[in-house]
């Protein structure tokens, strides 16, 4: 029955709570799928893999949704996908509140006294209530006479990586997929977290600097939703890769058009309407859950 399976199933438990993902809990995954395979641990406790065939017309979306229902409370991450193309060789993620766990540009804002007013700007435009590019442009006019200077400290007593993230990354780049760090960001913070992490490259806007203090003005064109949409084209384009070899990470509205374009895009811990409109997403888990949705074993992690 093996060679005749094009799907699998992936359930991840949340990090946090090791031995979460319980044998009970995959059989009862196990019954929504037909023709399913024996279950295939990733990581005894906290992965699985199922591998099934679908007959004739499927919705993977959909039986992932009702994946989750039958998991109720349990903090499990549910993925569905074809086996075919499943080890990506292109991963582009977003920065803020994805591979980092904050808003860098609401961390600046706070040695302006504006951190309050920023984070709610850019709590409304992640959730697309707000027009990226000018969002970002009143927010920056904000910053307007900081000295440039702050972005180390900001780096330093601020800025905390998410789990799971330089795993992720170090663990693909080891396996030759080429690693982007695509954010509506700033270069100031993308280009040194992008090495910290091990990211390959980054891409980002620019902060326009004038005698040591920030001008309040930021580099034109901005990066935003459809830079993020481009940079994926460009270099699966440059990678000479199909759509379905490509993956791609976020958690606000500015990184639909990227997760949408992916051959697996991922709502990362996103707001909700983020969330409702990816084709897959993390709601419990760290960063790492991306390796186990690729079919990667615990044992096999770079660390």
């Amino acid at each position: 029955m093996q060679d005749r399976l094009t799907h699998v199933l992936t359930l991840v438990g949340a990090a946090s709570q090791p031995g979460v993902l319980t044998a009970e809990l995959v059989l009862a995954a196990a019954q929504h799928l037909p023709s399913a395979a024996e279950p295939h641990w990733l990581d005894p406790g906290g992965a699985v893999d199922i591998a099934f065939r679908p007959p004739g017309e499927f919705d993977a979306r959909r039986l992932a949704n009702t994946l989750r229902m039958e998991l109720g409370d349990a903090p499990v991450d549910v993925f569905v996908q074809p086996l075919a193309f499943r080890r990506k060789r292109l991963f582009l993620a977003d920065m803020d509140s994805t591979m980092i766990g904050q808003e860098c540009i609401d961390e600046l804002a706070d040695f302006v006294g504006k951190k309050a007013e920023v984070a709610a700007i850019t709590e409304r435009t992640m959730h697309g209530e707000l027009v990226f590019e000018t969002s970002l442009r009143a927010r920056v006019a904000l910053l307007k006479g900081l000295n440039a200077s702050i972005v180390d400290t900001v780096l330093a007593e601020r800025i905390t990586l998410t789990p799971g993230g330089t795993t992720l990354v170090k663990t693909m780049r080891a396996n030759g997929v080429w690693c982007a760090l695509v954010s509506g960001g700033f270069t100031l913070f993308t280009s040194r977290l992008a090495a910290r992490i091990g990211f390959d490259e980054n891409r980002a806007n620019t902060l326009l600097v004038e005698n040591g203090a920030f001008t309040g003005m930021v580099g034109e064109p901005i990066l935003g939703r459809d830079a993020k949409f481009e940079a994926l084209v460009d270099l699966r384009a440059a990678k000479h890769l199909v759509k379905d070899e490509t993956m791609a990470v976020g958690d606000g509205a500015n990184d639909l058009a990227m997760i949408r374009e992916a051959g697996l895009g991922v709502a990362f811990h996103a707001k909700p309407a983020v969330a409702a409109a990816a084709a897959a997403r993390i709601d419990h888990g760290d960063l790492s859950a991306l390796l186990f949705a690729q079919g990667y074993a615990r044992s096999e992690f770079v660390t």
